[in-house]
């Protein structure tokens, strides 16, 4: 059996985001958009600019979670976004900010 918030399938990618996506709010509205979604793992800014995530959840989850990363809070630019699924049975307790 599985957790209210996890259908028996659980996905994760691995995402990169490049834009304006640093000092405009960007982790902190990824965390309370994955929270909203119930989807897990992280998101941290990045040396060069980017910000990366690694998202875990149910597919219909991740999907939506993916869809919002592609645009961000308003006062991100979105130029790119990059994602891969990663195979792993690590599982992440809860959604945070690195």
């Amino acid at each position: 059996m599985t957790g209210p918030d996890l259908d028996s399938r659980v996905e994760t990618y691995y995402v990169r985001v490049r834009g304006t996506v640093q000092g405009v709010g960007f982790r902190h509205a990824t965390v309370r958009q994955a929270h909203a979604l119930r989807i897990r793992g992280y998101v941290a800014n990045m040396e060069d600019g980017s910000v990366e995530a690694v998202i875990q959840g149910a597919a219909n989850q991740v999907d939506r979670m993916l869809s919002w990363l592609r645009h961000g809070p308003p006062s991100a630019r979105v130029m790119e976004v990059i994602s891969e699924e990663q195979f792993t049975d690590k599982r992440y307790e809860r959604f945070e900010q690195h």
